[in-house]
């Protein structure tokens, strides 16, 4: 083998209590500066939370040949994992503090092959409803030429404090 990659992150226990004593958007606005940081999926991808705002969610990631499935394209799971998160993040966005969520499913369409060509990708995700227990977000993953490469749907299930 004559590739490598090293690469590091941030304790994952200390980022879940930092997560669970500041509301979403504030989390994850410290995701962003880089305060908090990097999370583990984050730092083994190539991809990074660049904004936030209430409901909104903006993560930008450099396809590589880390990523590539045996044919030589980008894995859909490296764009679909850049989906999710962005969708968890809108959602979370708009969490008070020790509100916790998961997603329950995820729905990706793919439209573009992504190769390390592509150049950077962001991955847009916008929150479209919020009830109690669950949120719907919708994303979408774009080129640096503003192509829409996929775009997917995801539902979350919340879990409130007082739970």
């Amino acid at each position: 083998m004559d590739r490598t990659r090293t690469y590091g992150w941030a304790d994952p226990v200390e980022l879940a209590m930092a997560a669970r004593t500041t509301d979403g958007l504030e989390f994850s606005r410290r995701l962003a500066s880089g305060e908090q940081g990097p999370t583990p999926i984050f730092a083994t991808l190539g991809y990074a939370l660049t904004e936030v705002e209430h409901g909104r969610a903006v993560y930008v990631g450099e396809p590589g040949e880390h990523v590539y499935n045996p044919i030589g394209f980008v894995h859909g799971g490296f764009a679909a994992t850049m989906l999710e998160s962005a969708a968890g993040s809108a959602v979370h966005s708009t969490a008070p503090a020790s509100t916790g969520y998961t997603t329950l499913d995820l729905s990706v369409h793919y439209l573009r092959p992504i190769t390390g060509d592509t150049g950077p990708v962001r991955a847009i995700g916008t929150l479209v409803n919020r009830g109690r227990r669950t949120a719907l977000a919708h994303v979408e993953l774009r080129d640096p030429a503003d192509r829409l490469l996929a775009h997917a749907t995801s539902s979350c299930m919340l879990f409130p404090p007082d739970d």
